[in-house]
């Protein structure tokens, strides 16, 4: 046999008894890899051994100082096979061993949680549920006939102009009227009274969009909740106490409300809603009795019925809830910030 034939068996002998001793998980199937390689009578380096005979005479000495040398390398791995195995340390690949140990406390997985605002508004939904209001949801592409024309803004009004909202120029509705993203969940009140004859009690919840600046108190994109009440005889006694018990159940009994007179073109008359906000007051909505226009253009009877309406600002209330001083904070997606909710 020519010697180059011969050591090629010995490597390839080699490769296969370390990656089969490396492979051993336990010490039956080290026994048998074991007997496999270097059996005494059977295994394949005996067999090796023998294998010089049929080298050149010549060509034995140095088959024979490769045959040591692999001989030591596969002993090497069984002795290290045997400490693994023994030990339970290293799996066949290398890596440590997976040995579960029922007394050791599991491992917790991180888990997020909801944001703020969202856990706001699940608060705020409960609130006004137990006060008998139910939720309604609409779109926030509106067109301008919900979005002002039934809410009793005419089309000269300045928060129809286009640098106060969002028109979506390359959408068009079929009357070629242009679409723009809602500026009030108002639009929600309208498309639920367009459906549903008094009475009426439901609470909207959602975005809405305006090209405000952002700054501590501002943002071009927030959250309102919106109320709506039709029935007969409803007052601005009603209203009010909606709104008192709204804000104590929200923000405690040590919040202070305040109603100020103003003008809205869907409520008449109209209020503003401040709350105390440490030694100061802060805007966070605006309500009023539903100006009767607008109950006339949802096909309501303002004779028969009337009601009351409010808007407030999902973000105000969540900041004077938890001491937030900067609106910016709850979009920045900084988990410092987030992770104290």
């Amino acid at each position: 046999m020519a010697l180059v034939d011969f050591l090629q068996q010995l490597e390839d002998l080699a490769v296969e008894a370390v990656t089969a001793f490396e492979s051993a998980t336990d010490a039956d199937s080290l026994e048998a890899a074991r007997v496999e390689f270097v059996g005494a009578k059977s295994g394949r380096l005996k067999a090796a051994q023998k294998g010089m005979g049929a080298v050149d005479k010549a060509d034995r000495r140095a088959a024979g100082i490769q045959f040591n040398e692999i001989k030591t390398r596969i002993d090497a791995a069984i002795q290290a096979a045997t400490e693994r195995v023994a030990s339970g340390g290293a799996s066949a690949a290398g890596k440590p061993a997976e040995i579960f140990d029922p007394t050791l406390p599991g491992q917790r997985p991180r888990l997020g949680h909801l944001h703020p605002i969202t856990q706001t508004i699940e608060e705020l939904k409960d609130i006004m549920g137990r006060l008998g209001f139910s939720v309604a949801d609409g779109p926030e592409i509106e067109d301008e006939h919900h979005n002002f024309e039934a809410l009793n803004i005419p089309s000269d009004h300045p928060a129809r102009d286009p640098l106060e909202n969002f028109y979506i120029a390359a959408a068009q509705k079929s009357n070629g009227k242009p679409l723009l993203l809602r500026s009030q969940t108002s639009t929600v009140q309208i498309r639920v009274m367009e459906n549903t004859p008094p009475p009426v009690r439901i609470i909207s919840l959602g975005r809405v969009y305006r090209p405000d600046t952002a700054d501590a108190t501002h943002y071009p994109m927030f959250h309102q909740i919106e109320g709506l009440l039709i029935d007969k005889q409803v007052t601005m006694a009603d209203l009010k106490s909606v709104l008192r018990l709204f804000a104590t159940s929200y923000l405690g009994h040590d919040v202070h409300i305040r109603f100020r007179p103003s003008f809205f073109p869907f409520t008449e008359p109209s209020v503003e809603a401040d709350m105390s906000w440490g030694d100061d007051w802060i805007e966070f909505g605006g309500a009023g009795m539903v100006d009767p226009n607008v109950l006339r253009a949802v096909g309501y009877d303002p004779e028969e019925v009337s009601g009351f309406a409010f808007g407030l600002g999902i973000e105000r209330l969540c900041m004077r809830r938890h001491g937030v001083t900067d609106i910016r904070e709850f979009y920045k997606n900084d988990v410092r910030f987030l992770h104290q909710f």
